[in-house]
């Protein structure tokens, strides 16, 4: 069961090492899943006196006003033999003998952090302590709290050391070691107080009392200790620590061991309790307390990092690997993104992703509606007619029929397709122009600004170049159709020859308004009806013409080619040119960097997990 500890230790050290404090950032943390025993005191509880003492030496700074300043991660391994050491995280290569030099490097490594304005810091300090006279337990030192700020430091302090604590013992997999003074009413206690609110039901605390020698005489502590005034799940330790007399005569802590046995054995308010009080009871329940609630988590951790894994290797993979140093290497990833781009960009259009069916769309109902739109009654209205007729032949008047003037009614009719068939090249630009700008958004183009801008800027040149072409290729169609007729439509039109009319009609009468109403009256009759039958079987052929030619100029090359020009400038491009184009934003640079971390955390982590023997 001891590895469990030390496996808990070595991952500790890991979060650490590589940045998982257990603060709320956007990476996943191991800390906050780790068992773990916070200790919470006031300032003048005797929190360092009681960590001494189950250490078994001096070496936490002293002082008035907030000594401890930065979260310390205690972490004792109980050796067989040997010289007693420390060992700091920060200082992986050097080991510490002299435990007063500990002292002094606790306070050193806190000014680096926090500078000597006396404020404090969530960053921890690491402390390992290998000993034969300690059992393997790991305690979390968190600065003591405080009602009122000392010199030099500013009034928030009080708040941010009550913030710090909170987001510590908080957390469900946190112990909370609660130290309190039994001369000091328990209920006006802060560490109790705030262990309340993070933990109403007990479950997670455990209590100890301190200085319980220097109570008013008459008074004691029995009831507390029994559970009966303040009853917590855990049993209460007592505690008697060395008096500052003992401090200042340097008495060793075996010698303060000795007699912290002899006052719960001998006295009479606390001998029946003697078997289960002091600091090497307390250090022994805290390592087995801590052994249980490891084993039990071990399945969840084993889960977590198992999830974190996966997720963290899927945003690694989808921000891809980091930039290549050489010509060929950068030429190479450009070239790799634009193909996925490109890639994306069909998928869109096919319709595997989302936005290919707009470009449906517009041949479906678009166009079609906008085709019906179109008034060809206009075209045949008598003043329009009397236009077409005297203008039809020119100088030269009609002999039976004015043919050119119907030939210019129909095309006039056909000609007003061409706005609908043109709104359709461009409807269907500006859906693939939009498409352009998503599939970009769904590649790892976005990471790369100067890249995107030049991809986008090429994409939208070769579909405006498409544009172009489908406009010519789309409004030619109908061109077409006004150009030439079907001669079929005209067989069917009656001969405009006067039967039984005056022969002696003058010429000059030929353009009067009786004879322009007499045709357009026979236009309405006779003719409307096939002018109308004619439009309709042409608009009937447009409409499924014209998104032919749409897609063959517009969709299909942008599937075919949209980024070839793009690649032919992209191999004349000096080596300076494809850096400038693969300045990725920074801070995708750095998330990729504490990703890269934050996953080789976790694997560390779980090769140490899989490496503990059952």
């Amino acid at each position: 069961m001891e590895n469990l500890i030390s496996l808990v230790n070595k991952i500790q050290r890991a979060c650490t090492a590589l940045g998982d404090h257990g603060e709320a950032t956007s990476l996943p943390t191991l800390w906050d899943s780790l068992p773990s025993i916070a200790v919470v005191g006031g300032q003048s509880s005797g929190k360092s006196s009681v960590l001494e003492s189950v250490v078994g030496k001096d070496f936490l700074p002293r002082g008035s006003g907030i000594v401890t300043r930065r979260p310390l991660v205690l972490q004792l391994h109980k050796i067989d033999n040997g010289k007693e050491y420390a060992e700091f995280l920060h200082l992986p290569s050097q080991k510490f003998y002299d435990f007063v030099a500990v002292r002094k490097e606790i306070s050193d490594e806190t000014d680096r952090e926090t500078g000597q304005t006396k404020q404090i810091s969530s960053v921890p300090i690491h402390l390992s302590i290998y000993s034969p006279n300690v059992v393997n337990l790991t305690l979390v030192d968190l600065p003591g709290l405080t009602k009122v700020a000392v010199d030099g430091q500013s009034e928030g302090i009080v708040q941010d050391i009550e913030n710090m604590v909170r987001a510590y013992i908080q957390k469900p997999n946190c112990i909370i070691l609660v130290i309190s003074p039994a001369n000091q009413y328990l209920a006006t206690s802060d560490a109790i107080k705030m262990s309340r609110e993070v933990d109403p039901t007990g479950e997670r605390t455990i209590g100890v009392l301190t200085k319980i020698d220097l109570m008013d005489k008459g008074t004691d502590a029995v009831d507390i200790l029994e559970g009966k005034s303040y009853r917590l799940k855990f049993p209460w330790v007592g505690i008697v620590n060395r008096s500052q007399q003992d401090i200042n005569k340097r008495v060793d802590m075996a010698s303060a061991r000795r007699k912290e046995r002899e006052y719960f054995s001998t006295s009479r308010e606390y001998k029946h309790l003697a078997s289960r009080m002091g600091s090497e009871y307390l250090a022994k329940t805290l390592s087995k307390h801590l052994e249980g609630v490891i084993k039990s988590r071990i399945p969840g951790i084993q889960s977590l990092i198992n999830k974190t894994l996966a997720d963290l290797e899927a945003e690694l993979s989808h921000l891809g690997k980091p930039i290549s140093t050489d010509a060929g290497g950068k030429l190479l990833v450009i070239m790799d993104i634009c193909r996925a781009f490109d890639q994306i960009y069909k998928e869109h259009l096919d319709g595997t992703r989302s936005g290919g069916d707009k470009i449906y769309h517009v041949f479906e109902s678009q166009l079609p509606s906008a085709l019906k739109k179109l008034q060809f009654d206009k075209q045949l209205s008598m003043e329009n007619i009397k236009k077409l007729i005297t203008q039809a032949d020119g100088y030269q008047p009609h002999l039976i029929a004015p043919e050119q003037g119907y030939r210019h009614i129909i095309e006039s009719s056909l000609v007003t397709i061409k706005a609908p068939a043109e709104a359709s090249v461009n409807a269907v630009d500006i859906i693939l122009k939009e498409l352009v700008r998503k599939a970009i958004s769904e590649t790892m183009l976005k990471q790369f600004p100067s890249l995107r801008k030049e991809v986008e800027r090429a994409a939208n040149k070769s579909l405006e170049r498409m544009k172009n072409e489908s406009r010519k290729a789309t409004l030619m169609l109908v061109d077409m159709e006004c150009c030439y007729l079907t001669v079929d439509f005209f067989r069917t039109l009656p001969q405009e020859v006067e039967k039984g009319g005056n022969p002696t009609q003058s010429i000059f009468d030929r353009y009067n308004e009786t004879y322009l109403r007499r045709i357009g009256e026979r236009l309405n009759t006779l003719l409307l009806p096939c002018l109308l039958q004619y439009v309709n079987m042409v608009l009937s052929g447009l409409v499924n013409s014209i998104p032919k030619s749409v897609v063959h100029c517009q969709v299909r090359e942008a599937k075919r080619s949209l980024l070839d020009h793009f690649f032919a400038e992209l191999g004349r491009k000096k080596p300076s040119q494809l850096s400038k184009l693969l300045d990725e934003d920074p801070a995708i640079m750095e998330r990729r960097s504490s990703l890269a971390k934050r996953l080789e955390l976790y694997k560390s982590a779980q090769m140490e997990i899989n490496g503990v023997s059952w």
